[in-house]
């Protein structure tokens, strides 16, 4: 069993080829349930987005979704909050900062994750380089808020390690467009293995590309199975089993 906690639905605005979310992608890979964000939500529209995989979510078992916050419009976030978490196919919030020009340490950011900690569910938050750091403290200053760090900083993954030692409500999930020999690995090495999540970035990205990353670092089986599901299951409180 593995739990995608990190995925998107809808087409992309790239003019490129991306890998299809659908269940025989899934399951080449072994994939029981993604949990996703509207592409729409994300880049251009939340409200519009969500609304429009509150729909699709109807539609499918193996998927749940994320409520996609922009933090330049709470008013509207608040709205959708408290009409697609109640459905419970929602289990989380999504926020890109970059998207919404909204950094982890802007107030904009700070009003948004203390919204979603009164909600009781965990934020999936766009993370690069030393940003990782700005969320641990923000996670820190919000009493409540557990947090995922998108791409656990990217090629700031060596910090990734350092916010999460300083802040026991921050997750690490590990997708990204580059794979560096051994970041798996290090980051492994370095955190406790319950707060380490997998992520894909689908339909951005292939999952290839996040599976050989991880492969490739040689976990062993009970780590494997805690980053593979167990974590997310905890998480996010999924009723599933391997």
């Amino acid at each position: 069993m593995i739990v995608d906690v990190h995925a998107h639905w809808g087409p992309w605005f790239f003019t490129m080829d991306v890998a299809e979310l659908n269940l025989a992608t899934m399951d080449r890979y072994g994939i029981g349930v993604s949990i996703v964000s509207a592409t729409e939500a994300v880049i251009y529209d939340a409200s519009a987005g969500n609304r429009a995989l509150d729909g699709w979510l109807a539609t499918t078992e193996r998927h749940y979704g994320y409520v996609t916050v922009n933090p330049r419009r709470l008013a509207e976030a608040e709205r959708d909050l408290d009409e697609y978490l109640p459905k419970g196919r929602f289990v989380g919030v999504k926020i890109h900062t970059d998207y919404t020009g909204s950094p982890v340490t802007s107030p904009q950011l700070r009003e948004a994750l203390a919204l979603v900690a009164s909600r009781g569910v965990p934020a999936l938050v766009h993370t690069w380089g030393a940003s990782v750091l700005d969320l641990a403290q923000a996670v820190m200053d919000t009493p409540g808020l557990r947090a995922i760090a998108g791409h656990m900083g990217a090629d700031g993954h060596r910090y990734a390690v350092e916010a999460a030692r300083s802040c026991d409500r921050l997750w690490l999930e590990p997708c990204y467009s580059h794979a560096p020999a051994g970041r798996i690995a290090q980051v492994v090495a370095g955190v406790d293995p319950e707060r380490l999540l997998f992520g894909t970035d689908s339909t951005l990205i292939d999952p290839a590309s996040a599976f050989g990353a991880v492969a490739a670092a040689g976990l062993s089986p009970g780590v494997a199975e805690l980053i593979a599901w167990r974590n997310a299951v905890q998480l996010f409180g999924l009723d599933i089993t391997a």
